[in-house]
């Protein structure tokens, strides 16, 4: 016996709409249990992970500095998937953003001035598109699996972050750990509220994007293009569109938008490069795309939901004294739930008896039924 997913003629647009609600609710509920069995209180660690973080100014501060990189990293996704084009390396465009964005501050400390931070800005993001170009280039050139090419270049990006910061940009002056010079202030992201908090304008970026994204898929030519291409490839060949353009279009504003979050986040929260200047954006960012149905204005709601998910984490490590990677199951449950809930609504379950008539050997086409009478 096999199991088949048949694709449903009709599916409900009901639980199309509540099948991000139905996954969060059920991964409360697996969350409850996962607690439990680890000898936790279910109903005291889920008010640590949704609740605590929410109950002090500066925590909401914090939340909007996770926030940002998943949202902009998720509305790039959201363009790569909707045109079926499958990014998952966006963790390393995501560094290598920092990386190019870096550039100025730390090889060129002696340039200083009002035009740094809109350079450095801007040279994350082409670093990521570059970057992101890669995976693009061998699809369309030698018909590469883009999401092998796109996930093993992340840890090429990481392994050279790596290196950077522990040889040729080590800071002179930093007692020999691995880490670069410190931004001087005009490489500084500025702070929204700098007397209640470091929230900078990297939210004020996420949203943007998320609300440029929107107004770009439902409202122009290319939107439309993007849809048709994702949707029926075989429809965007006879309406006159490109793929192959479609397959650098998409990765490129894909790893634009990582680029930004990565310079972002080395400009604004950490102020520096470090080996390590992401907790997985790049990979949580999957969820926040798929928890936010693909729709950038939906993406921004997940975005902040998935960020509350880091700060749950950090206060259930402290007040419960769990794993970090407790936190990181309870994401991977929720982006679980999300595909299981997804795939429920369009595909229905069947089962497949492989049944075999008797002395027949298996795989042997079965015998024709016997002709009626009179027939």
């Amino acid at each position: 016996m096999r199991i088949e997913l048949v694709k449903r003629p009709q599916h409900s647009k009901l639980f199309s709409v509540l099948s991000p609600f139905i996954a969060l609710a059920l991964t409360l509920v697996a969350g409850a249990i996962m607690f439990a069995l680890l000898g936790k209180n279910p109903f005291q660690a889920l008010f640590f992970y949704f609740v605590d973080p929410l109950r002090e100014l500066w925590s909401l501060h914090e939340l909007a500095i996770k926030a940002a990189p998943l949202i902009l990293i998720a509305v790039g996704l959201s363009i790569c998937y909707l045109s079926n084009n499958w990014n998952i390396g966006a963790e390393g465009q995501f560094i290598i953003g920092g990386i190019v964005g870096s550039i100025l501050p730390v090889v060129y400390p002696g340039i200083q001035g009002p035009l740094v931070l809109p350079l450095m800005l801007l040279m994350g993001m082409l670093g990521g598109a570059a970057y992101a170009s890669i995976p693009a280039l061998l699809k369309t050139r030698f018909n590469t699996n883009e999401i092998l090419t796109s996930l093993m270049l992340v840890y090429v990006a990481q392994l050279f972050l790596d290196w950077l910061v522990r040889g040729p940009w080590r800071n002179p002056e930093g007692n020999n750990f691995p880490e670069t010079r410190r931004f001087h202030a005009d490489a500084i992201l500025p702070e929204l509220f700098p007397a209640d908090g470091r929230a900078n304008w990297g939210i004020v970026f996420a949203i943007l994007a998320g609300i440029l994204a929107w107004l770009f898929i439902t409202r122009t030519l290319k939107g439309f293009e993007v849809r048709v291409i994702g949707s029926s490839p075989r429809a965007g060949r006879f309406a006159g569109f490109s793929s192959k353009k479609m397959v650098f279009f998409a990765f490129m504003v894909s790893g634009a938008l990582a680029g930004l979050a990565g310079i972002s986040e080395v400009s604004g929260a950490i102020g520096q490069l470090r080996p390590s200047i992401s907790p997985g954006y790049g990979f949580a960012a999957i969820i926040v795309a798929f928890l936010g149905r693909l729709n950038p204005l939906g993406i921004i709601a997940a975005g902040f939901l998935l960020a509350l998910t880091y700060l749950g984490g950090e206060a259930a490590q402290i007040s419960l004294g769990i794993s970090d990677k407790v936190a990181r199951v309870f994401q991977g449950m929720l982006l679980f739930f999300v595909l299981g809930c997804d795939t429920l609504i369009h595909y229905r379950i069947r089962f497949v008896g492989l049944a075999r008539q008797e002395g027949q050997p298996a795989g042997a086409p079965k015998a024709a039924a016997p002709a009626a009478e009179g027939a």
